[in-house]
């Protein structure tokens, strides 16, 4: 049995690094901006609904019964309007999805293509990220690549707050 060779790992806090990119503030400003618009929106066509199905109460009294089957018929629609309108807006491949994958993955992307030059360039056999969910129970300091890929991407690293170790996690 060979010997197993030693392998060289890393660490980045991607929380840190985008946070100090303006683009990915941008992105995220939008998608906040597209978010809370649509949830106005809802908000507007739910206050419409209620107060359709108020109108209705008050008068189902005095109404046919083949008024009171369009009124409920219109309550209904509504409903189904106001389903499918959140659904399209923030279902899973709905707009704001869509907006997220036009507008923050190609930020990602140029952090994941600095984290594979600097891999390569510290001759680095694994580098995790201990922003994305991935359990580390100790890690050393003089790992930390975070600073290696900010520079990467040419985001100044003497902002502060952002001394290793000291990234928010």
């Amino acid at each position: 049995m060979a010997p197993l060779a030693a392998q060289k790992t890393g660490f980045i806090d991607s929380d840190l690094i985008l946070g100090k990119m303006p683009e990915y503030k941008s992105a995220q400003k939008q998608l906040d901006d597209f978010a809370a618009k649509w949830q106005q929106d809802a908000a507007d066509m739910q206050q419409k609904l209620d107060q359709m199905y108020k109108d209705y109460k008050a008068e189902e009294v005095l109404l046919t019964s083949d008024q009171k089957r369009k009124r409920e018929e219109a309550i209904v629609g509504k409903e189904k309007e106001l389903f499918q309108f959140r659904e399209d807006k923030f279902g899973q491949t709905g707009e704001l999805f869509k907006k997220r994958e036009e507008l923050v993955k190609p930020v990602q992307d140029k952090v994941y293509d600095a984290v594979q030059k600097v891999a390569k360039k510290e001759g680095l056999d694994f580098i995790f990220d201990k922003a994305g969910g991935a359990l580390m129970m100790y890690a050393n300091a003089k790992y930390d690549k975070t600073f290696e890929v900010m520079e990467e991407l040419g985001i100044p690293t003497d902002a502060p707050g952002t001394t290793p170790g000291n990234s928010g996690k």
